[in-house]
């Protein structure tokens, strides 16, 4: 009988660890672009996901990947048991840039289909086109430092048009994960419209308005070093540094900037 529960635990025990360890593989993987994978000292994509609850048995989208920093560690965790969605920009778009960051991230995945072949590509352009999964089918949404673009382009309106759209993707208790670069609460709201960052109480009342819960929040991704006040706003920062040369040590010295990290339950 000892026997039996010493190998039940120790079962158990190296599923534990698998699956912890299975993230952690992802995120020192081959795969990973150097470029990206220095940035992990600013991004912390371990402590962030498992902030947000991830397991390799879930239905994960992301909302507009990018370059597909996230995808890179996303696709291939969930590649055996889970299932991941990309929901990105849209290639019939009459905006070339969306065109060309489809294009680009079409081509990523198609240049290693053994990390990518399984991955769920959907589009994601509000406020048109919302569909960025079947309906009740995802576990966790996720997006990252996205929010000021719906809100640049489209106010309050889309904001919260995009939000429920993850609602509606998401089943009843599913995550929604956000990461955004954070503007001082004594800044005026006016600030949000230019800068690229967003009051973190304003982006908690939109989500609370499209059916979620704030279940809780981390300071993993808080820099103190980043005052927001910034003469190209947030993109005055690593990694764009919109300014060049100028003072480029002093904002590489500040880093990435500072950012709420919110995890909210559908209701």
């Amino acid at each position: 009988m000892k026997k039996l529960l010493c190998a039940v635990s120790l079962a158990l025990g190296v599923s534990g660890f698998a699956m912890a360890d299975s993230l952690e593989n992802a995120i020192n993987g081959a795969q990973r672009t150097a470029d990206y994978q220095a940035r992990d000292q600013y991004r912390h994509p371990k402590q962030t996901l498992e902030f947000f609850g991830i397991k390799p048995d879930m239905t994960v989208v992301e909302i507009s990947p990018g370059g597909g920093w996230y995808t890179e560690i996303l696709a291939p965790y969930l590649k055996d048991s889970g299932t991941y969605y990309a929901a990105g920009f849209d290639p019939e778009s009459e905006v070339k840039y969306y065109q060309n960051a489809h294009k680009r991230f079409s081509d990523k995945l198609a240049a290693s289909p053994d990390v990518y072949g399984k991955v769920q590509v959907s589009v994601f352009q509000p406020p048109v086109k919302l569909d960025i999964a079947p309906a009740g089918s995802a576990d966790m949404v996720l997006t990252f430092r996205n929010v000021h673009n719906w809100y640049m382009n489209g106010g309050d309106e889309n904001l919260l048009a995009s939000f429920k759209a993850f609602a509606k993707a998401l089943k009843p208790g599913g995550v929604l994960g956000v990461v955004e670069h954070r503007l001082p609460a004594d800044r005026p709201a006016s600030d949000q419209k230019r800068s690229g960052y967003m009051h973190q109480a304003f982006v908690v009342s939109i989500a609370e308005q499209a059916g979620f819960t704030l279940a809780a929040e981390s300071d993993v991704n808080a820099n103190p070093k980043d005052t927001a006040d910034h003469p190209k706003g947030v993109w005055t920062l690593p990694p764009n540094l919109r300014l060049g040369d100028e003072d480029k040590a002093k904002y590489q010295a500040i880093g990435e900037s500072d950012r709420m990290t919110l995890k909210f339950i559908k209701k």
